[in-house]
């Protein structure tokens, strides 16, 4: 099989940086299109030996890009189409109809209740959602509660699969030497206590909170932000009115597998860390805390359905906190004063492995390549 994967763009974030993972435990020829931005991820892409194309589209609005990416379908003689966010399933799942593709499967990575990758859930957003929903095959979730949105949405129940998000358990598995020699490249004090925050620095992240909680903290208490993003500049401004500079950390953006990136990957900042913390109020997935679990930490979070749909049991060390910089702040000490536990994963880890999510989309692909034939290809527009 040939898989062509549309992606609306490759900088270093949770959706692309989980299709880099996937396609490392693939069994599919697959090739990679990026409607923009052919970033870091890109780049690790391409290392990994994947061939990825970038279309040059301007903008949500850039017509233009359509027949180009209808002719790199069609060129290319795949036997089934997989488009990721927004901008790339109304585009890509439009082209592959034009192309001849029959095999057509999106994946829905951040469907909120109230947004959809920082943009607001317009009647207009949902009407052009729905609209090339329809010429695909099957609409992915990442999550029940992802899958549950999209029907609340319209989408009819027996075109949802729910496919979780995968985390290589192997990278994150905690490594003591590992803990010590990040630890040591960061600065930080050795009786530091290390909180933890991963995300693209927006304001839906609410890493604000973390900093003000910091401030609630005791001195011996530090605070690292693994991500980039738009809201860098408003968090340091955050620290610097609490007075907690010289204890937050900002790390950029950190790869999830090796790509030759300066400084330490995520898999060794989340050997250094000692609790991690995800105070956004929703998320589609909570991958962030998953891979901290996978680490063995213990994790304070505001929204994770990848534990919401799972028994208590199966994640001990996770707690739900509700509230803001003092619930937070409080979260914080009554688990420091647990002592460290094992750092070992627990089982709510191991039912998200990549292996595991590669396997139930496999099966996704197959169903999708064997369904009959789809109602014939929009008419009307000579992309050749």
């Amino acid at each position: 099989m040939r898989a062509l994967h549309v992606i609306t763009g490759l900088g270093v974030g949770g959706a692309e940086q989980q299709l880099r993972l996937l396609l490392r435990h693939l069994p599919v020829d697959c090739e990679v299109v990026t409607l923009t931005n052919p970033g870091a991820v890109a780049d690790g892409l391409v290392a990994d030996g994947v061939r990825v194309t970038h279309l040059g589209m301007a903008g949500n609005r850039d017509l233009g890009a359509l027949p180009r990416l209808v002719r790199l379908i069609r060129t290319g003689g795949y036997d089934l189409v997989h488009t990721h966010l927004y901008r790339a399933c109304v585009y890509g799942r439009l082209a592959a109809r034009l192309a001849g593709v029959r095999a057509i499967v999106a994946t829905e990575h951040s469907l909120g209740d109230s947004q959809m990758e920082g943009r607001r859930l317009t009647a207009g957003v949902r009407g052009l959602y729905l609209a090339s929903e329809r010429l695909g095959r099957t609409t992915v979730a990442v999550s029940p509660t992802v899958a549950e949105r999209l029907r609340r949405w319209g989408v009819p129940a027996p075109r949802i699969e729910v496919v979780p998000n995968g985390v290589d358990l192997d990278r994150f598995r905690f490594d003591p030497d590992r803990r010590l020699r990040t630890r040591q490249r960061l600065g930080l004090p050795e009786t530091a206590y290390l909180i933890g925050g991963i995300g693209r620095l927006t304001a839906a992240k609410r890493f604000d909170v973390l900093i003000r909680a910091l401030a609630r903290l005791p001195a011996d208490h530090w605070l690292l932000l693994a991500g980039g993003g738009p809201e860098e500049h408003a968090l340091r401004r955050t620290a610097q009115d609490a007075g907690v500079t010289d204890r937050v950390l900002f790390t950029g953006e950190r790869p999830y597998v090796p790509d030759g990136t300066p400084g330490p990957d995520l898999p060794s900042l989340t050997s250094a860390m000692d609790l991690l913390a995800s105070p956004c109020p929703e998320e589609t997935f909570g991958l962030a805390t998953v891979e901290a679990l996978a680490s063995g930490l213990p994790v304070l979070y505001s929204s994770c359905p990848a534990l919401e749909d799972l028994p208590a049991h199966t994640a001990a060390a996770a707690r739900l906190v509700r509230g803001g910089p003092d619930a937070f702040a409080r979260a914080v000490t009554a688990t420091r004063a647990m002592g460290p536990g094992p750092r070992t994963a627990p089982e709510a880890a191991d039912r998200y492995s990549i292996t595991r999510s590669a396997d139930r989309l496999m099966n996704v692909y197959a169903a999708a390549s064997a369904a009959p034939s789809m109602s014939p290809s929009p008419q009307g527009v000579p992309f050749s």
